[in-house]
């Protein structure tokens, strides 16, 4: 894999099935740890009204933002019905020692 990876965390920050917000150069982005112990990286603003889908509720790879209840596949970035209609992009994860990192 190639790419600008950068570090958000530690592999055990994240619970399993939950969200959290990584802020980095002026963007935020929301990484994700599956059941499966899986890990994702999408935008971290709903592009529905651009709230942060860190504080919403994270089930069944699922990310529901917490205002109007849009939902998007995590893994995928998918807009799953009104009121969001835009997907949200997904960015490649790898862990390496502990860490979790993203590529931009």
């Amino acid at each position: 894999m190639s790419g600008n990876w950068i570090e958000v965390c530690g592999k055990d920050e994240i619970d399993e099935e939950d969200v959290i917000r990584f802020d980095h150069g002026g963007r935020t982005f929301a990484v994700y740890r599956s059941p499966d112990d899986e890990f994702f990286a999408t935008d971290g603003l709903c592009t529905h009204e651009q709230i942060h889908l860190a504080d919403g509720l994270v089930m069944d790879e699922i990310i529901e933002c917490p205002k109007h209840n849009g939902r998007f596949n995590y893994k995928t970035g998918e807009a799953k019905g009104a009121p969001v209609c835009v997907n949200l992009k997904t960015y490649p994860v790898k862990i390496e020692g502990g860490a979790v990192f993203i590529s931009l």
